[in-house]
């Protein structure tokens, strides 16, 4: 058995101890006891307190050996020096899951972290699926479960809620309850030591009472395993996710281009990308979704119609619907005539409907119905400006009545304050997402569209990549045998040959009659490059020269290379000079990289190279493996991906020849984990093929 496999008596327990249950309000001990109570708990509750003999009307348990065995969630609230010993008797009961509230631990320092490491082996050897520590609890309303502190206890819903932190736990707890909105589960995850959020969301993609899948997170602790289960979970339901730590503040300094622009929240970013996780940017857009995705129909295509009594609002919403992935759905000829027979004859029947602002209850309901069977319109959304004449709450049921015909998406957007107010209500008790703003509401339709397009694409391939990897760990072992923590280009030469990575010819020559001769024949003009473990910035020491088109001339160049390389850096070992062939006319300049994020695993980069990099960064970024349509996607991403496809009649570079390249980028950042960032620049393409013309490897420290 794993310790997973008993998480669902997390949430419907029918026999539940409170370890630390205190007979004074105020104390957590009380407030769990009064909470599971108050929630209408219909198990069997064991409050354990050796002093008392009832607490709350129920008798207690002196000790934890006192209970019975099997017992499916302890909810723990002891001083912290006692949760181990209590665990360790918990475990001897035989307790299939348990709560641990109490702070203390790893979030204090050392001290706390090895009380945690503890926690974590008696829960993992007695298979005890554990929340916490350090957490508020736990909520489930269907099952009249509140295992928790928290003040208040929110309606049955179909939202699930999981988060690190139990101070949002408590707002967002705030505010559902002042919205009436309903969780299925509700969970503060604490330090996560044992249950952590891809548990949660592995639970929570087979609970048929969730719909929609919330969270908050400041990490992750297994990269790879969260991944997997998130895109496994985004298939069947949404997930929508707020992740804090969105600054480069304190992100280690890094070597590379790659390493430098790729902070932890862009890896964070390409996981959710490669997820099909929605990001929610702040706590407003977090309840926004939440709304609309638990109470609407996802839309099937981007044609939205606007129905409005107020033409500016109208136009508002439409410069808004076209600045999104959106469109304003353009109305078939039958729909048109069959708004001109009713319509007044001053109002626009063309998206958006104007239906003037004397527009009564019924106006709204008639032209609702006729445009929501419009096979070119995908949602509906409706505007109101509170006229003299305007019948709100009327107005309000019109579109409950018609919506409920329907299977496509309703969004209204009532402006005003005051007034409004009542046909608001009447809206949210339906279940219609209701906003005195157009664009929150647009913003959330544009993002079920894209999660509509997620969910239906086919599961993406990874290609297999042809290499030999015994050539490239005997260059990445001769490195790390030497104590270098960088495989630089003449070295790497050789990695790029076991990838089968398409170079420019190139051959290292140890004098300035080998670099001549290795000039002929490759065929003028050249470049001449300083070749030296110890020099990954050639360009520091004015190690390359280009151009060279004649044998003298590439002699004298390696003769001053060599000498300038060893007065600037008398410790390096010089081996020579990389000779190698000068790039094909109409080539543009890309750079290809990737750096290993610790938790995530290794993020490539794309983008154009040369100044773009160093000054634009105009780069995207996606989270090995890469798949044919990753490497599409990435490329396409960028914003001046047009200079790639012909830009002022040039000839498109050949793409498919960088998405090979990218691709195989990815395959080596996995092949090989000592490798923290790699860096292909520039990568060299024009319409006919592309090469890597310098790269540098970079290694974790033996």
């Amino acid at each position: 058995m794993n310790l997973t496999d008993n998480i669902s008596a997390l949430f419907s327990p029918k026999t539940v101890a409170i370890i630390g249950a205190s007979t004074h309000p105020g104390k957590v001990g009380h407030a769990v006891v009064a909470n599971m109570l108050d929630a209408g708990f219909t198990g069997t509750l064991f409050p354990v307190n050796p002093t008392t003999d009832a607490i709350l009307g129920l008798p207690t348990v002196k000790t934890i050996d006192d209970l019975p065995e099997d017992i499916d969630l302890a909810v723990v609230v002891l001083p912290v020096a006692a949760v181990i010993p209590a665990m360790e008797a918990l475990a001897r009961r035989k307790i299939r899951a348990a709560i641990v509230i109490t702070a203390g631990f790893k979030e204090v320092g050392e001290e706390g972290a090895s009380l945690e490491r503890r926690l974590i082996e008696i829960c993992t050897t007695h298979h005890i699926a554990m929340v916490g520590p350090n957490c508020l609890g736990l909520i489930g309303p269907r099952d009249h479960i509140n295992a928790s502190f928290a003040s208040g206890f929110p309606q049955d819903g179909s939202i699930a809620f999981f988060s690190q932190s139990g101070a949002l736990c408590t707002a967002i707890l705030d505010w559902a309850l002042e919205e009436n909105i309903g969780f299925s589960r509700f969970i503060s995850l604490g330090n996560k030591a044992v249950i952590n959020e891809a548990d949660m969301l592995e639970y929570l993609r087979t609970d048929p009472a969730t719909s929609v899948i919330l969270g908050y997170i400041e990490n992750v602790e297994n990269g790879p395993d969260f991944i997997e289960k998130a895109a496994r979970v985004t298939r069947e339901k949404p997930v929508i996710i707020i992740k804090s730590g969105t600054t480069a503040a304190g992100a280690r300094a890094a070597s590379s281009h790659t390493g430098a622009i790729a902070g932890s929240d862009t890896a964070y970013t390409a996981a959710f990308h490669k997820t099909g996780i929605i990001r929610a940017n702040d706590m407003a857009s977090l309840f926004d979704l939440a709304q609309a995705f638990s109470t609407q129909p996802l839309p099937k295509g981007p044609g939205l119609c606007i129905v409005t009594n107020s033409g500016g609002p109208g136009a508002m919403a439409a410069d808004a619907t076209e600045k999104s992935a959106l469109r304003v759905a353009e109305l078939s000829e039958d729909t048109t005539a069959r708004l001109k027979a009713f319509l007044p004859p001053y109002a626009s029947l063309t998206n958006p409907i104007d239906i003037i602002g004397d527009a009564p209850a019924e106006r709204y309901r008639k032209t609702l119905e006729i445009v929501v069977t419009d096979p070119q319109v995908h949602t509906v959304l409706v505007l109101l400006s509170p006229t003299s004449s305007a019948e709100i709450v009327e107005t309000a049921h019109a579109i409950i009545d018609v919506a409920k015909t329907s299977d496509k998406p309703f969004f209204v957007n009532f402006m005003g304050g005051l007034r409004i107010k009542a046909g608001e209500d009447v809206l949210r008790g339906a279940g219609i997402p209701c906003s005195i703003y157009p664009e929150p509401l647009i913003a959330c339709i544009e993002t079920m569209h894209a999660y509509h397009l997620w969910r239906n694409q086919p599961v993406q391939d990874y290609p297999t990549v042809p290499h030999d990897p015994a050539i490239a760990r005997r260059v990445i072992d001769n490195a790390r045998a030497n104590g270098a923590t960088e495989v630089v280009e003449f070295q790497a030469q050789e990695i790029l040959r076991a990838y089968h990575l398409p170079t420019p010819r190139t051959i290292l020559a140890h004098t300035a009659e080998e670099a001549a001769a290795a000039a002929e024949t490759i065929g003028f003009p050249v470049v001449l490059k300083i070749a030296s473990p110890q020099i990954s910035h050639k360009s520091d020491v004015g190690g390359v020269k280009v151009n060279l088109d004649n044998a003298s001339a590439v002699k004298a160049a390696f003769s001053e290379v060599t000498a300038q390389a060893q007065r600037l850096r008398p410790d390096a070992h010089i081996a020579g000079c990389l000779i190698q062939e000068m790039a094909p006319k109409g080539c543009k300049e890309v750079i290809i990289g990737f750096k290993r994020d610790d938790r995530l695993g290794p993020l490539v980069m794309f983008g154009l190279g040369g100044i773009y990099v160093e000054i634009l960064k105009d780069i995207a970024f996606r989270l090995a493996p890469l798949g044919r349509d990753d490497a599409k996607s990435i490329i396409q991403e960028i914003k001046t991906y047009s200079l790639l496809t012909g830009a002022r009649g040039e000839a498109p570079v050949n793409l498919q020849a960088l998405e090979d390249i990218l691709i195989t980028m990815s395959a080596l950042a996995l092949d090989f984990p000592e490798i923290i960032e790699a860096e292909f620049n520039p990568v060299l393409v024009n319409a006919e093929k592309a090469m890597v013309a310098d790269v540098r490897i970079t290694l974790a420290a033996p």
